[in-house]
C-alpha cells in the first residue's frame, strides 16, 4: 500500500515580533482548519522561541521580508499570506509552487482573484481573521493568549518593566520623560525594571540613570526575545509606547501603559473591551517612520502616564501580580 504523505501549509509572516503576535488568532484559526496538515510559519527566526506558545506551528522556516521561502517547504499543498495584500508577497508564496494560495485580492495577481479585498483603515487582528473567513477558516480575534512564561528567578515579581525604545525615531518618547515616571513609580514603592533590544542598550541606561535606579535594573543589548517574553510575563505593569512589548503585554495578560502616536491605537491597539491595557494617544496620526518623534507622542506627557497609572491599579487584573507560569 502506498503511503500518503502529509500536506503541508505554510503561513507567510516575515515581519517583527508586533506583526507575529497581532496574528495568534489567525494562526488558531488555521491550525483548526488544517488539522492534518504540517504547518509551518515562514518568518524570521528571532521568533522561534515563541511558537510553542502559540500552538498553532510544527515548525519555523527563517526567512526575511519578501525573501525566498526556504525549499525546506518544497510545494505546499496551501499557503497563506499573512504578510501584506501583495503583489510581491504573493509572488513569494507561488514560486513554492502551491496547491492553493489563501490571500487578499490583488489585481496584478490571478491567483488571489477569490480572495476578500484590502480594507486600509481595519485594526490589524482584524484584518487578517476576516480574510481567512473569506475562505471558511473560522477565527476568534480574541484568542491573543500566550502561555505563561516564568520570569528569571533572581527577580522579584511584580516589577514595572519599561521598555523605551521603539523600531522608528517616530515611536520614541523622550528618555527623559520615561525617567520621570520610573521616579514616580520607585516613590510608589514599586521595583523598576529597564528593557531594550539589541541597538538600545544605551537608551535603557539613560532612562535608568534618569531614574537613579540602581545596578541591575537594565536587561537591554543582548537580551533576547525569549528573555524578553519572561521579563513582560513577571512584570505587575508594562509601559511603553506602540511596540512589539506592548502586544506581549497583550498576550502575556499583564496590566499596561500603552503611548501611541503616530499610529491610531484603533490600528494596532489591544483589545478595548479590557480594563487592565490602557491607552493614551493624542488623536493625531503621522509618519511611523519618520526620523524624529511623532508631534502627537510629545503631546502626552509625563503626569499623563503617571494619572493613567494610578486609575489602572483599580481595574479588574491590574493587581500587579506575575503571570501564571507554565
Amino acid at each position: 500500500m502506498a503511503v500518503t504523505e502529509t500536506p503541508t501549509l505554510v503561513v507567510l509572516r516575515a515581519l517583527g515580533l508586533g506583526d507575529f503576535l497581532t496574528a495568534i488568532p489567525a494562526y488558531r484559526g488555521l491550525a483548526a482548519a488544517f488539522p492534518d496538515h504540517r504547518r509551518l510559519l515562514a518568518a524570521p527566526v528571532s521568533l522561534a522561541p515563541l511558537l510553542p506558545f502559540v500552538g498553532a506551528f510544527h515548525g519555523l522556516v527563517a526567512t526575511h521580508p519578501l525573501g525566498a521561502v526556504p525549499h525546506a517547504v518544497g510545494e505546499p499543498d496551501v499557503a497563506v499570506n499573512l504578510h501584506g495584500r501583495g503583489p510581491e508577497s504573493h509572488r513569494t508564496l507561488l514560486a513554492c509552487k502551491p496547491r492553493r494560495l489563501l490571500a487578499f485580492a490583488h489585481a496584478d495577481v490571478p491567483e488571489s482573484c477569490d480572495g476578500p479585498e484590502w480594507r486600509r483603515d481595519e485594526h490589524e487582528i482584524t484584518r487578517w481573521c476576516r480574510m481567512l473567513e473569506a475562505y471558511g477558516v473560522d477565527c476568534d480575534p480574541g484568542d491573543l493568549a500566550l502561555a505563561g512564561v516564568l520570569p528569571p528567578h533572581r527577580l522579584h515579581p511584580g516589577y514595572t518593566l519599561i521598555h523605551p525604545g521603539a523600531a522608528s525615531c517616530a515611536r520614541r518618547w523622550p528618555a527623559e520623560r520615561w525617567a520621570a515616571v520610573a521616579r514616580a513609580e520607585l516613590d510608589a514603592g514599586r521595583r523598576i525594571v529597564v528593557t531594550g533590544g539589541p541597538s538600545e542598550r544605551e537608551l535603557a541606561e539613560r532612562v535608568a540613570r534618569g531614574a537613579s535606579l540602581g545596578p541591575g535594573c537594565v536587561y537591554a543589548g543582548d537580551l533576547d526575545l525569549a528573555m524578553l517574553a519572561r521579563l513582560v510575563g513577571g512584570a505587575g505593569l508594562v509601559l511603553c509606547t506602540d511596540t512589539g512589548v506592548a502586544h506581549l503585554a497583550t498576550a502575556l495578560e499583564r496590566p499596561s501603559v500603552l503611548l501611541f502616536g503616530p499610529t491610531s491605537p484603533a490600528l494596532w491597539g489591544p483589545p478595548a473591551d479590557r480594563p487592565w491595557h490602557r491607552v493614551l494617544w493624542s488623536g493625531r496620526c503621522g509618519d511611523p517612520h519618520a526620523d524624529s518623534v511623532d508631534p502627537g507622542l510629545l503631546e502626552i506627557c509625563v503626569d499623563d502616564v503617571v494619572r493613567e497609572i494610578a486609575s489602572l491599579g483599580a481595574a479588574p487584573m491590574a493587581s500587579y501580580a506575575p503571570a501564571a507560569p507554565l
